[in-house]
């Protein structure tokens, strides 16, 4: 009934002619704990929402995780064009909310080829907002932070009268020799607002010092509409986009993407219905089908035995109400949402039609929450306190296999049938967010206890397989029905500090994380193959499989973010984060922790005209997993320089060179080669780009 009621309800808001909602604004997010990457809409200075500078001073990414990385502890598992995660604070993939356009959803790869930002072409992004280190409850569960991709969308006017409004950006790069063309056309009024955007972006395999990184191309269209209406001081809303996703390769995977075609659509209202009480409501369906395989573009074919094709499937819906009572800097709101969501994968032997295995056979996760939050005032002290409680319930269904199938996996198949499949987990979260404004030193402080649900692969995974939602590290994993949810008690401090010519945010965090999720050894003699699943692991080549348990883990760091004005025309300004995670049941580290790092800029600007450059740092990353076998990573630094030429208002050119000195690198979080043909070997990770230049051009009236 649940499922009919949000499917009716999503048919009934796309049938109202309504506004395309932008989610929560930096205006109308009254706190100091939120970064915004600014990528083409102009910078807004509020203390609701702390504007990182517009990203200048590279070229665009097709994935928009690599501008979100830009921020105070960030890093980007590096998994392909199209397929990157962010990491924040050390911890990534689910552990990270990510929504477009305030739309949370599943994706459709069973190792996240598509994740959230996929999703995001850049040249599309207006903005991107990132919870600094814990996320209010109200933006749902979620362990390690949020992220949400603003797309650009009509604006309303202050006129009674229909007016056009246009925005447009295309990109060259010459390293991949790709282009990027978006824009956004649009009619609007002080009451409507009609908005068609599209974008269109296509690379080839980039280039590093010594030679092709191949099986890095990638293709993808985006188009969507949106209409609104807007009435008193309420608006409703609706979208629609279609994102396709062409033959795009994915080098750290045993398989690349032929094809992602996913439906987005939502809508609803958002606005005031009484003097102080405002009214959120939100119905959304995503709709994922996904093809991979490694015949398309894997170079060399793999031959007929090995050849595979996967099929995936994933469906979100998902519903959202919540009621406020007073005004932004002061409200008590109440909420629910739930999102409920199905997956469905067979891997297929395209030269053997008797070959297929359901290796994710119905898998549905169904979660439904309530929360309360309070925001208010003593004197100048301001804070934010907020609890919320989920309900999740997690099934798979009967794998069906084919007659080619062999014996082990027919084994395990039929030992997965007779268990349980089912699972049900009730969590709690808490924040307390508190800040002193009055002065240009704004101290804060943070306190949360924030959870996780095991994902559906890593408690259904049945058939072990290089599925692990974008570790992309060549090892074999199999699920575990008895994990627990993950529990992190959080604690952060720092301060704002702003005058004429100097902004500085510092942070230092600490997490306790009980029953962390991570890939352990499956059973106590790695590499003896005395079980089923290490048989059957061991057929596809890796006698060492893992199984994900429930550990203890630690993080704490610090990370910072400053901009410096010596003078008028010119313009300093950097990142620096440091994270270490370790282990606390063994004395070990965690896996895949982001190396120190540190951003410097300088940016000269006088009249039409800008100049700058800027040094990305990475330093040594030698604390490393053993249990994961993980190797350790270089250190590097790049050197970058751009331009920018405003002819008239609302048209610049931006033109820059990336990686000025040709240096070869691997970043640490770069995923590993699996392709064969390239000139990077199999098993090192993918290098960064080479030199090259990159020019764009951007229109708006």
């Amino acid at each position: 009934m649940l499922r009919t009621t949000l499917l009716a309800g999503c048919t009934l808001s796309i049938a109202c002619p309504a506004l395309a909602e932008h989610g929560t604004t930096p205006e109308s997010r009254e706190d100091t704990l939120t970064d915004t990457i600014i990528v083409t809409a102009q910078r807004r200075e509020t203390m609701a929402s702390d504007a990182v500078a517009a990203p200048r001073q590279i070229a665009l990414p097709a994935d928009a995780a690599a501008i979100a990385a830009r921020v105070a502890g960030g890093d980007i598992f590096g998994n392909g064009a199209l397929s990157g995660q962010l990491s924040y604070r050390g911890l990534a993939g689910e552990r990270v909310l990510g929504r477009i356009n305030g739309q949370r959803f599943a994706t459709g790869g069973p190792n996240a080829m598509d994740p959230p930002l996929h999703y995001a072409p850049s040249i599309l992004v207006e903005r991107i907002d990132v919870a600094r280190g814990v996320a209010p409850v109200a933006e749902g569960p979620s362990l390690g932070g949020a992220i949400n991709a603003e797309l650009v969308q009509a604006q309303f006017t202050d006129s009674a009268s229909l007016s056009p409004q246009m925005r447009a950006a295309s990109q060259y790069r010459s390293v991949d020799d790709s282009y990027a063309v978006g824009a956004l056309a649009a009619l609007a009024s002080n009451q409507w607002r009609f908005g068609l955007v599209a974008s269109r972006e296509q690379g080839e395999d980039y280039r590093f010092p010594g030679g092709t990184a191949v099986g890095t191309s990638f293709e993808r269209n985006l188009y969507g509409v949106h209409a609104g209406f807007q009435t008193g001081a309420g608006e409703l809303f609706v979208e629609y986009r279609r994102s396709e996703t062409d033959p795009s390769g994915n080098p750290p995977f045993a398989l690349d993407m032929v094809y992602f075609d996913t439906d987005f659509v939502q809508g609803g209202f958002r606005g005031q219905i009484a003097e102080d009480v405002g009214l959120t409501v939100r119905f959304g369906h995503v709709a994922v089908r996904h093809l991979m395989d490694n015949q398309t573009l894997r170079q060399p074919r793999a031959v007929p035995a090995q050849a595979r094709a996967s099929f995936a499937e994933a469906d979100t819906m998902t519903a959202e109400a919540a009621l406020r009572l007073g005004s932004s800097r002061a409200y008590l709101e109440v909420g629910a949402d739930a999102e409920l969501t199905d997956r469905f994968v067979t891997i297929t032997n395209p030269t053997n039609a008797a070959f297929f295995i359901d290796s994710q056979p119905n898998v549905r996760s169904d979660r439904i929450g309530a929360y309360l939050q309070w925001r208010g005032s003593s004197g100048s002290a301001q804070f934010e306190l907020g609890g919320r409680v989920d309900r999740i319930e997690q099934s798979a269904g009967t794998p069906q296999l084919g007659a080619a199938v062999p014996m082990g996996p027919r084994g395990l198949a039929a030992a997965f049938i007779a268990s349980g499949r089912q699972a049900d987990d009730t969590t709690v979260d808490a924040v307390a967010r508190l800040w002193i404004e009055g002065g240009a030193l704004v101290p804060r402080l943070t306190l949360a206890r924030k959870t996780r649900v095991p994902s559906v692969l890593e408690r259904f995974a049945w058939l072990p397989t290089e599925a692990s939602f974008g570790l992309a590290d060549g090892n074999i994993y199999v699920g575990n029905q008895t994990l627990k949810p993950e529990v992190a008690w959080i604690a952060e401090a720092g301060f704002d500090f702003a005058n004429d010519w100097l902004t500085l945010r510092p942070t230092v965090y600490y997490r306790r994380i009980e029953d962390f999720i991570q890939g352990t050894p499956f059973d106590a003699t790695p590499g003896v193959i005395n079980s089923p699943v290490e048989m059957v692991a061991s057929m596809s080549g890796d006698t060492t499989p893992l199984m994900f348990r429930n550990t203890d883990a630690e993080l704490y760091g610090a990370d910072l973010d400053f901009v410096v004005r010596p003078l008028a025309s010119l313009e300093l300004a950097g990142t620096a984060s440091f994270v270490r995670g370790q282990r606390r049941d063994i004395a070990d580290d965690l896996y895949r922790i982001p190396p120190a790092n540190l951003r410097l800029s300088a940016t000269w600007a006088t009249g039409d005209l800008s100049l700058g450059a800027e040094v990305f740092a990475a330093a040594d990353q030698n604390r490393v997993s053993l249990t994961n076998s993980e190797l350790p990573g270089d250190g590097y630094a790049t050197v970058g320089l751009f331009a920018r030429y405003t002819f008239a208002e609302g048209l610049a050119i931006e033109a820059g060179v990336e990686n000025l000195l040709d240096e070869r690198y691997a970043p640490y979080l770069a995923g590993r080669s699996r392709v064969g043909a390239s000139d990077v070997p199999v098993g090192e990770r993918l290098p960064g780009a080479g030199r090259g230049v990159w020019a764009r051009l951007t229109a708006q009236f």
